[in-house]
Formats: structure tokens, sequence, C-alpha cells
């Protein structure tokens, strides 16, 4: 099969490798999938970069946790019947050398879940990490119905799909941040009502006039710089639902956090309870069965060209989802 891969971490145009690899074989309770796509995400980025400082986890690693295909082989106790589903697979990489950049991987049968036929293909590969990091920030401590939910980013990758969700879940009111009055556009496009530029120096003036007072949720991208806007516009009680940091560590003003009575959730999607999970891509199944959710693509780009992905993805030119094709 053509795979890409690397050896050694570094630049994406130094380190990344095309090449024919051997055809996996599923070993009892995995599957095979013939991918189509392969979704390039900013984790990839920052495993091949090697920015934890960890060094390479396996000899030679095929990059990438979310794709599309289609099952074309099953290990012993998987049911046959699974052979032909057009499905999306989540955590590919995620603890493995073996990725969504190649022609074919195989993982455990539970990781390729049904695609329905509503979603188009390339949206499949945007699923495992974006949508499943939006939905289960939304779904956390109760959920947000009747809740007023500010989405950080509501035009990014994560955000885009998590002002749609919040709207499905029945928050009272959506808000999103946006950096350019572009990305402020698709986020309203998406069913925020109100699109506040995070760096102005009224921000959060503007979002809590906007809330009538503050906002219960805060979806956060970028926990780092958002901090002390996030607790100034959260309003007694509120959560700030943590995904993102691309510092290595951040701080919080103490005294406004617990006068406020404010709970800060952090979660990784790579490490959902199996339950939270379950709950998860249930809901989003749900919602992909009925179209009901836009799946915004800001670059489709074979395989050969993955180190061009990568730099698109580490540059935050992309607004939305970076998806590789597979030959």
């Amino acid at each position: 099969m053509q795979a890409a891969y690397y050896d050694r971490t570094g630049p994406a145009r130094e380190v990344l490798q095309i090449a024919d690899l051997p055809d996996p074989v599923p070993g009892p309770g995995e599957l095979r999938v013939r991918l189509h796509w392969s979704g390039v995400n900013p984790s990839d980025v920052k495993s091949r970069l090697d920015l934890r400082g960890r060094g390479m986890p396996f000899a030679r690693v095929v990059p990438h946790s979310d794709g599309m295909g289609v099952v074309d082989a099953v290990g012993a106790g998987v049911p046959a019947a699974r052979v032909g589903q057009r499905v999306w697979v989540w955590n590919a990489a995620w603890g493995r050398p073996w990725g969504t950049a190649a022609q074919h991987v195989v993982l455990p049968a539970a990781q390729a879940a049904l695609l329905p036929e509503a979603t188009p293909d390339e949206a499949g590969a945007c699923l495992g990490i974006p949508a499943l990091t939006a939905l289960h920030g939304l779904l956390l401590g109760g959920g947000v119905a009747g809740q007023r939910v500010l989405v950080a980013g509501g035009a990014g990758a994560v955000g885009h799909v998590a002002v749609q969700m919040a709207r499905r879940l029945g928050a009272a009111q959506v808000l999103a941040t946006a950096s350019t009055p572009e990305k402020a556009a698709i986020a309203r496009a998406a069913g925020a009502e109100v699109v506040v530029d995070y760096r102005a120096p009224d921000a959060a003036a503007q979002l809590r006039e906007a809330s009538g007072g503050g906002v219960d949720r805060v979806l956060e991208v970028e926990i780092a710089a958002n901090a002390a806007l996030d607790v100034e516009v959260l309003r007694p009680g509120g959560m700030i639902a943590l995904y993102g940091c691309a510092a290595a560590g951040f701080t919080l003003p103490f005294f406004p956090l617990i006068l406020k009575n404010i709970a800060v959730h952090a979660y990784i999607v790579y490490e959902l309870a199996p339950a939270d999970r379950a709950r998860a891509e249930a809901t989003l199944i749900a919602w992909l069965a009925r179209g009901e959710l836009e799946h915004r693509i800001a670059a489709r780009l074979p395989l050969a060209r993955i180190a061009e992905a990568h730099e698109i993805v580490e540059q935050g030119r992309a607004i939305g989802n970076v998806v590789l094709s597979l030959p």
C-alpha cells in the first residue's frame, strides 16, 4: 500500500516521506479499512514536530488519527457483515504507529463507526477529533440546554461544528469569538447570534451585554490567551470546557474564579471514558443521518502533498478542516 510516514521528528518537508509499505492484516477483534480520506489535525502537526519533547514513540509513524473509508477485511471475532461498510475512524494513531495517512489502516473494530449516507465522504475524516471534541464539551455537566454558550474560535474546525451543535442541544443563546470579519461571517452562518473580536479592548463588555450579564459556558480552544476573558464573561456557577492550549501552561485569575464558583473541566478527546464516547457518537451519528451538520472543508489535497497540508494546519491558514485523498 502507499503510505506517508516519518521516522524522525522535524519540519514537514524534511521528515515526511511517501513509500510503498506492506498491506496490514487484521488480527482478532480488528478490521481493515480501505481509506478514501485522511484528516489532518493540529495534534498531528504537534506530534510530528515533537513539541512536547518526548521523542519518537515508535521507529516509524504513519500519522493522522481521523479518516474515512470502507471496511475491506475483518479479523477473527468480527462479523463478516462489516465488510463493505462505509465508516469513519477515530484514534487511529493514538498510541499506535499506524494512522490514516495510508491506503489501508487496521484497528479495533469499535474504532470504525458507520458513516450515514447523508454525510459526504470527506466529512467522515473530520469527525473523530473536531466533531467529538466539540460535542463532548457541550455535553459535559448535564449539557447546554437553556444555557448561554460562548464558543471561542467560532469559525475553526471545532468551533464551527460546536456552534451548530449547541443550537441543536437547546442552548438559549450561542455566542462566538472570531479574529476577522471573514471568520465572524462563518460563525454567524453556522448559527452564532453574536460574534465578537476577542482582541477588542471591550470584548468582555460586548459579550456580557449581548448575553444579558454573562454566559453559562465557554468552549475554549486557547486558554492561555483567553483565560482572563473567559472568567470575566462567565456568570457565577459557570463552566470553562477546556480542550486547547498552545502554551505549555497557563494562569487563571484565582479570586474571580472562586468568587464566581467557576468550574474548569479540561479534557482530551483521545481519552474519553467509554460511556462519554458512546453518548457522543450516538448523538453525532443521529445528526449525520439527518444531514443536520454543515462540514467546512478548507483544503482537499492528495496524499502526495501531505507536507503542504501539514504546513497549512501548522501555520493556521485553514478556516476549517484539511483532508487528504488516498490514491
